[in-house]
């Protein structure tokens, strides 16, 4: 936190300066002026979360005629994804784009997202996720929590990497899958007879390749971008999970802004949004030839193995119910 506060200063700084040297003679500072505000992600460059944080920039600079600057900071440099949800909150980074299970923690609601099993294929995701009634029950959930949401990509669906050849439920059973720190995630690959293990992202390559786990779960972009091939030999499509991206703004900084810097903002996101959706279909695409380059083999679930995860699942559907709310779940399932 520490660190993130001193860059925090930095921009500040930056943007005082920014804006004094922007003041014309004529006075018109409205004008003229240029704001530099920070967006923060904790994901690389080489992400869809980059590319969706850096369209956003970009947009919000196009359709402000150069009046609203956004800086994007990636890697961490502003903090891990809990720094930046609290940093937000306080409107010293008033946007972050990240993935909603670091969420949960502070809006169980979020949970909601992390319903196995739900869909057949992204679109359907994206249609349940836009569909009207589930987006306006959402928005409440970050309002109420000091953020405003301005939208959700996604990196396409969540997969397994193994070792083991997975064919049918019993082929789950005792694998060390590392799962980020959710809980609800845990229960799933307990509910399938998997050992679930929370660890750190920059410990799975190494715990992989000196067999502390087994296994573990990403998005086709995350594994082919550290190199999780190297140590797996198969790719599971289980497509349990969307991983869903979020670009978030300090409600509080938003409402103070004038409404049509708001607009700017609301018609930036919407544009960034789809792009990063069309850029995340044309890189899976990308990143399964890439896999499959280096030897390591795609299994498809098949109907039959999908119905059966989905039944093993069930009681993590009922917790998440009573984590998110019946009204939150059933309109998040009513458009799948």
């Amino acid at each position: 936190m520490k660190k993130a506060k001193k860059i925090i200063t930095l921009i500040l700084m930056t943007g005082i300066l920014l804006s004094a040297a922007g003041c014309s003679s004529s006075g018109n500072k409205e004008e003229v002026q240029r704001y530099a505000w920070p967006l923060g992600t904790a994901s690389p460059e080489d992400t869809v979360t980059h590319i969706y944080a850096k369209k956003f920039s970009e947009e919000v600079n196009r359709l402000s005629g150069g009046r609203m600057k956004i800086e994007v900071y990636p890697n961490s440099v502003l903090g891990g994804d809990r720094e930046l949800l609290e940093t937000c909150k306080d409107g010293d980074i008033p946007f972050v784009v990240q993935n909603t299970a670091p969420q949960v923690t502070f809006m169980k609601e979020i949970s909601v997202f992390d319903i196995p099993s739900v869909f057949s294929n992204i679109e359907e995701a994206r249609q349940a996720i836009d569909n009207k009634e589930f987006y306006s029950l959402i928005e409440k959930v970050y309002e109420k929590a000091g953020y405003k949401l301005l939208g959700y990509a996604d990196q396409g669906f969540r997969v397994m990497t193994t070792n083991k050849k997975v064919e049918s439920l019993k082929d789950f059973k005792g694998q060390k899958i590392r799962t980020m720190e959710n809980s609800n995630h845990i229960a799933f690959w307990k509910s399938l007879g998997a050992n679930p293990t929370p660890m750190t992202f920059s410990e799975v390559y190494i715990g992989l390749q000196q067999g502390t786990i087994d296994a573990q779960e990403n998005p086709y972009e995350v594994i082919v971008s550290s190199k999780i091939y190297e140590q797996q030999k198969y790719a599971v499509d289980t497509n349990h999970l969307p991983h869903l991206i979020s670009l978030i703004v300090s409600d509080e900084f938003y409402k103070k802004l004038p409404k049509e810097k708001q607009e700017i903002i609301d018609k930036a996101a919407e544009s960034a949004k789809e792009y990063a959706r069309e850029a995340a279909d044309k890189r899976i695409a990308e990143k399964i030839k890439s896999i499959q380059s280096k030897g390591t083999e795609i299994i498809e679930v098949n109907e039959k193995l999908r119905e059966e995860i989905k039944e093993a699942s069930k009681p993590v559907y009922d917790s998440i119910r009573k984590q998110a709310g019946d009204k939150i779940v059933d309109a998040y399932l009513s458009k799948k």
